[in-house]
């Protein structure tokens, strides 16, 4: 055996957890939901194979389905882009060199590290129409009540209201670490130049910004149309049930796919599901990377 044969094999030996675990926990579940989602499939029973009937049916039928797509959209379109902005605006904030800064960056990051399960009951406690924090403090500045999440009309504010508090954490940690690589030398020419702080901010720190921007936008994206956890939890304590909230308000797109999969167990229906979100984050992920052509520089790259 050759040296080299040796030295591949080695390497090969020393990446292999990493191959078997993609092959096992990524390609072989992504690849039988594509297959059940042709399928009549109960767990219990082999899986039937239909062709596209649950596509068929998911489109023009299922009434949830239309509704679950309109509140995830909806969670969307407002979350990503206050939690970029949120998170920005923090880690701005935090990039300074100040007395005491290090307690703060921790205690901004740390919602991030509680489980969501529990920072969602402790926001439900703050929610809460009757007793709740949020309406004692509306009512001492003369404002009325709020239903929170038992008002249709205000469930998907206060689901974003909760995300933003979990989700803020890791976007504006990436954000400062992004801000500590802009190089002073800039930042100081451009104080000769006569630019103020504004100024610099927008002309030299957020072009210099735009790889991390563009970062954390994929991320948040993909993660708003992913929202789980915060919304079973929270419409089930509102509920009691595991019904999505008052008039499905907060029905978003993977508590109706639980719902078809572990409730029903419409698991072939769920992989449609599963498989058509897939679909739409890929055409997004590929549409966001298209427009990064435009808007996207990074430091020392030649023009486009």
């Amino acid at each position: 055996m050759s040296r080299a044969l040796r030295d591949n094999l080695r390497a090969y030996a020393f990446v292999s957890p990493w191959i078997i675990s993609l092959l096992v926990f990524t390609a072989y579940p992504l690849l039988a939901s594509f297959y059940f989602a042709m399928t009549r499939y109960t767990i219990v029973k082999p899986a039937e194979w239909i062709g596209f009937d649950n596509f068929v049916v998911m489109f023009t039928k299922d009434d949830l389905f239309w509704v679950a797509v309109w509140n995830t959209l909806y969670y969307t379109l407002i979350s990503v882009p206050l939690q970029m902005a949120v998170a920005l605006w923090l880690a701005t904030m935090l990039n300074q060199s100040t007395r005491g800064i290090g307690f703060y960056r921790t205690a901004f990051y740390l919602p991030s590290l509680v489980p969501a399960v529990v920072t969602t009951l402790l926001w439900m406690l703050i929610l809460d129409p009757r007793a709740g924090l949020a309406n004692a403090a509306l009512q001492a500045v003369g404002l009325p009540k709020l239903g929170w999440m038992y008002s249709a009309a205000w469930a998907k504010p206060s689901l974003i209201i909760i995300s933003l508090w979990v989700g803020v954490g890791q976007p504006m940690l990436i954000f400062l670490a992004g801000l500590k690589e802009v190089p002073k030398s800039l930042l100081e020419a451009a104080t000769i130049d006569g630019a103020n702080n504004w100024q610099r901010y927008w002309r030299v720190i957020i072009p210099l910004l735009t790889p991390t921007i563009f970062f954390n936008l994929i991320i948040t994206l993909i993660a708003s149309f992913q929202v789980f956890t915060t919304a079973f939890v929270a419409t089930a304590t509102a509920s009691g049930t595991t019904a999505a909230g008052p008039f499905n308000s907060m029905l978003v797109y993977m508590v109706h796919l639980y719902r078809q999969g572990f409730r029903y167990s419409a698991m072939g229906y769920a992989s449609a599901m599963a498989v058509v979100l897939f679909i739409v984050l890929v055409l997004l992920t590929l549409l966001v990377v298209r427009s990064s052509r435009t808007w996207v520089h990074y430091e020392g790259a030649p023009p486009r």
